[in-house]
């Protein structure tokens, strides 16, 4: 492709996409558009085609290690770090997002703010979201994270949080990695245990969120809490 037809192509579809976003784009125009920051004289359509042909979807792919990218695909290290940072990227705007004093006060609230916490992450670990009395965020540290199925919990260390936090209020948020919902026994187990933990403490838990990519499982809507 000569540099001018390059050139047009890059200027229509950024065009496109500051005037209707980045749904008017397929999946391989949208990587194409983030592949001319990496590579600005070369046609990045074929690259983009390869890339989704390498690793089956655009998801996969920006969940991939970016040495996994440059070894299958071939692709430069400041491209695989580009397309690597997408889903990171995403997870700390959606926690900016959420700020101190956000009000949680539903099932649907807590469960988009779970999905947040989440984003980007494709490994397993596990939080706690501490409420005060109006059910307003206080704070929601990491108690644990694993390996891509599996994070360890301690009962003690949620405990200490929500204390440190002076939380009235706690929300439990584990993630599937792999996408699934429903909770295992493990995962009922854990909520139990938990509950136990914290009711001395005068600490309630409204509820124990599991989130598979952009959905989320909320305990207290089904009714095991």
């Amino acid at each position: 492709m000569s540099d001018t037809l390059h050139g047009g192509r890059r200027a229509r579809t950024r065009e496109r996409y500051m005037r209707h976003g980045l749904d008017s784009l397929l999946d391989h125009e949208v990587l194409e558009l983030l592949l001319y920051y990496s590579v600005p004289r070369k046609d990045t359509n074929e690259l983009a085609h390869k890339l989704l042909n390498d690793f089956g979807s655009i998801d996969v792919l920006f969940e991939s290690d970016p040495l996994d990218i440059m070894r299958i695909s071939g692709v430069s290290e400041q491209t695989a770090v580009l397309l690597s940072m997408v889903p990171p990227l995403a997870g700390r705007y959606y926690n900016k997002k959420f700020s101190e004093k956000t009000l949680l006060d539903s099932s649907d609230k807590i469960g988009n703010f779970a999905v947040s916490l989440f984003a980007g992450k494709t490994y397993e670990c596990f939080y706690c979201i501490c409420l005060d009395s109006r059910r307003k965020l206080i704070a929601a540290p990491k108690i644990s994270e694993g390996t891509v199925n599996e994070a360890h919990i301690y009962p003690r260390r949620i405990a200490q949080e929500a204390l440190k936090y002076k939380a009235v209020n706690v929300v439990l948020a584990h993630n599937h990695p792999g996408g699934g919902l429903l909770p295992s026994s493990a995962d009922v187990q854990t909520t139990a245990v938990v509950l136990s933990a914290l009711a001395p403490l005068d600490i309630e838990v409204s509820d124990h969120i599991i989130v598979g990519g952009d959905k989320y499982y909320s305990f207290a809507e089904h009714g095991k809490i």
